[in-house]
């Protein structure tokens, strides 16, 4: 009768069977800090992350639930006033009517606008090369890089209605782009600015495309419509997914457009984030202004949730199929 090895019996282990470690910690400590070094080595991170993420969101939550303001009796000594600001908002048609400003912003200037027209240059640009190509991913980038300041008053001088490039090409002096058409303009300028994302987004989309895919719907006498429905949107869909919840996001937070229009006239352009400005700034409530801004920041939970959970719905579809696939396979064998 053979003797089991010392180690084997202490760990548990009988004949046959592999030698557990009876520190489980010690297989788990990889680096070989230690409880203590691993939380040294991450404790400016997490300081970090305290004093600029973590306590700024709790100051909020605390000031939505006061009269703050930056001026008078309530800046010295403001009053806790509960759910008071909330209630205020939800009864304020101003903040409707903002909210419905934005979501139709984000809408034609986002989902729609920059995704369509990156998609769009994206695939275009398949087809060019050289010097041609390079212009044109110049000229697209060229709006997204540039400082916000310098992209506005170059928008401004456009629409100006005393001199402004488009009256002067259109032979329209005098009229009010800005006045006249404030939505239309910040949605046209917004598209403009971060088209570029989804343009380059989508062209590394594009170039994953199996080749061989594509050539395959081309001997079966697909044509290019045929083959982007067939074959490259369902090779990119994760990628249309990731640029649909990034563009949402980053448009529905951006406070650009008040550079142009100021949210103006009369509140006519004054999309969310410029309505949180003008209340908590200008109006001088900043204890309003960060109520709205967890409204803001709930609404934008709430989004990227909902994009979060069409996307493992989507991943897990393939995975279902599989096992179907093989379950029939068994069977049938």
């Amino acid at each position: 009768m053979t003797a089991e090895p010392a180690e084997q019996v202490l760990a548990g282990g009988g004949p046959g069977r592999r030698p557990r470690r009876a520190r489980r910690g010690a297989a788990e400590d990889v680096a070989g800090l230690g409880f203590l070094g691993a939380g040294a080595f991450v404790a400016p991170a997490l300081a970090l992350i305290g004093l600029f993420l973590v306590f700024p969101a709790l100051w909020t939550i605390y000031l939505g639930m006061t009269d703050y303001r930056l001026t008078g009796l309530q800046a010295v000594d403001p009053t806790f006033v509960g759910l008071d600001n909330y209630e205020r908002i939800l009864g304020d048609p101003s903040f409707w009517r903002s909210l419905r400003l934005t979501l139709v912003f984000v809408l034609l200037s986002g989902i729609v606008g920059q995704s369509l027209l990156g998609f769009a240059i994206a695939w275009a640009l398949r087809r060019l090369s050289g010097w041609l190509k390079g212009i044109v991913e110049t000229l697209v980038l060229a709006a997204w890089v540039i400082p916000a300041s310098v992209s506005s008053f170059l928008w401004i001088a456009l629409l100006d209605r005393r001199g402004g490039t488009l009256n002067a090409l259109l032979g329209t002096e005098g009229a009010a782009w800005l006045i006249e058409h404030p939505m239309p303009a910040i949605i046209i300028f917004n598209i403009w600015v971060g088209t570029a994302f989804s343009m380059l987004l989508f062209s590394s989309a594009l170039a994953a495309v199996p080749p061989s895919q594509l050539e395959s719907a081309r001997m079966a006498g697909a044509g290019g419509w045929a083959q982007l429905r067939d074959v490259v949107i369902p090779n990119i869909r994760g990628h249309i997914l990731t640029n649909t919840l990034l563009i949402t996001l980053w448009t529905f937070n951006t406070f650009t457009p008040y550079l142009v229009t100021a949210g103006g006239p009369n509140g006519a352009s004054e999309i969310l984030a410029v309505y949180i400005y003008n209340t908590a700034i200008p109006g001088g409530q900043l204890g309003v202004g960060a109520a709205i801004s967890l409204i803001m920041l709930l609404i934008n939970l709430v989004i990227a949730l909902g994009y979060l959970r069409v996307g493992r719905a989507r991943a897990a579809r393939p995975a279902e199929a599989s096992a179907v696939e093989t379950a029939g396979g068994g069977e049938t064998a």
